[in-house]
């Protein structure tokens, strides 16, 4: 009675669109993940025996600092020193060969129960294909146990050479990975289990296992998907409190941005449902640049997207609809992170065609790396690429106006929790592997 007086309450006082708004997301929408495998997933996110060189982890790259990202346009893997857009390109010892070629993702909701796709081309879901439970890049080869697709996901960073694993003659976990993929994963398993405290940590949070001589890489991930699903969950919102019934809990701006959202701005077309995402892949005709996600007969960088992972030329140049609870934290945006604004992305959004031809390369975050200058920005200058780009998006122009724009990036931070910068777990000081803590 109370959601349809609510409804009935939202009709009268706006328009006709206030129907289509969502429910509500509450804790039942979420896994209910064990607190005492977060905390053990909390110290291995910030640990770097996960790494082949033991000099990065998955912290690194989604740090509490900058709201589970980097705040870089394209991160800085593998012989990078630092965090965030401070995080440099080189230290005294090493370089790195390559930056990652898509933009950090957010790690916000990702234990939702209704996520069954990740990463921006969707080369992890859920499926029966393989017998495992997962469509991934491990095919067969994806180990059994994997309790979620969050899990699955933790287990490819770990493996890939120019995020945690560095080159194949550096270190056994790259080496290993060049043979074949699941070669790796008993080693970072065999690093973890024999440090005593891991060790009892994994007896003391898992059922099934009494020594830690019994611990695989499956308990790891595991572990990690725990602490990100509950570290990051997050709906308290001033959107959200509205969703609930206090009709107070947004101004008259954002409340025109929410107008503009779900109404001309066609926003909700693709920022649907309770988690803002319909999980699905869209051409925003974005500009490119850096390494680009390239397959083996590419001859020069490119990313075209979910076509990569499908061999579908109607998936060319989409990506996967991003969720958009504290979206005002997680800057640059798009998968590439080619805007550093909440405007500039809204803008591109408006007049996606006119927005890619006025792109400037400066807008892009890049850490300084003369060795890879010549290659950042080299796609944009294949006219055919950038014709075939154009031509395939999946928004028109709309006609927004000025005032249409700011009260739609009035309604985006209103989407910012508020407990959102105060994490249940956070960063931990130090971790049982006694590597430095980023």
């Amino acid at each position: 009675m109370f959601r349809q007086l609510h409804i009935l309450a939202l009709l009268i006082g706006l328009p006709a669109f206030a129907a289509d708004l969502p429910r509500p997301l509450t804790y039942d929408d979420f896994i209910a993940f064990d607190a005492e495998k977060a905390k053990l997933g909390q110290l291995l996110f910030y640990d770097k025996i996960l790494s082949g060189n033991r000099n990065i982890s998955c912290g690194t790259c989604h740090h509490h600092d900058f709201a589970g990202g980097d705040g870089l346009s394209l991160g800085i893997g593998e012989g990078g020193t630092g965090i965030g857009p401070k995080r440099r390109t080189e230290g005294p010892d090493d370089r790195i060969r390559k930056r990652i070629p898509r933009n950090a993702p957010a790690l916000w909701n990702l234990g939702a129960k209704d996520i069954k796709v990740l990463f921006h081309d969707g080369r992890l879901e859920t499926s029966d294909l393989y017998g495992n439970g997962f469509n991934s890049p491990a095919e067969e080869w994806l180990p059994q146990g994997l309790e979620t697709i969050l899990a699955a996901q933790a287990l490819f960073p770990v493996t890939a050479r120019f995020e945690m694993a560095g080159d194949p003659e550096e270190n056994e976990v790259s080496g290993a990975v060049n043979d074949r993929i699941d070669n790796a994963w008993p080693i970072l398993a065999k690093r973890v289990r024999i440090i005593p405290e891991y060790g009892a940590m994994f007896v003391a949070a898992f059922d099934h296992i009494d020594s830690p001589e019994q611990v695989t890489i499956v308990e790891i991930a595991n572990a990690l998907a725990a602490f990100i699903g509950t570290e990051w969950r997050n709906h308290d919102s001033p959107f959200d409190a509205y969703l609930a019934g206090d009709t107070a809990a947004l101004t008259s701006q954002e409340k025109q941005g929410m107008m503009v959202f779900y109404g001309k701005g066609n926003c909700a077309a693709c920022h649907s449902g309770p988690l803002l995402s319909d999980h699905d892949f869209h051409a925003l005709a974005l500009p490119q640049f850096g390494p680009g996600k390239i397959r083996r007969f590419d001859l020069q960088p490119r990313d075209v997207g979910r076509m990569g992972e499908s061999d579908d030329l109607a998936d060319a140049y989409r990506f996967r609809t991003p969720m958009l609870r504290n979206v005002a934290l997680t800057a640059p945006y798009g998968h590439n992170g080619a805007y550093p604004t909440l405007d500039g992305i809204v803008r591109h959004h408006a007049d996606p065609l006119a927005a890619l031809t006025a792109w400037d390369p400066a807008l892009a975050d890049l850490p300084k790396a003369d060795w890879l200058a010549p290659v950042d920005f080299i796609v944009m200058q294949d006219s055919r690429e950038m014709q075939r780009l154009s031509q395939t998006t999946d928004i028109t122009r709309l006609p927004l106006s000025e005032r249409d724009v700011a009260d739609l990036v009035s309604f985006l931070k209103a989407l910012t929790g508020q407990t959102a910068t105060k994490r249940p777990l956070g960063r931990p000081a130090t971790v049982p592997s006694g590597l430095p803590v980023d």
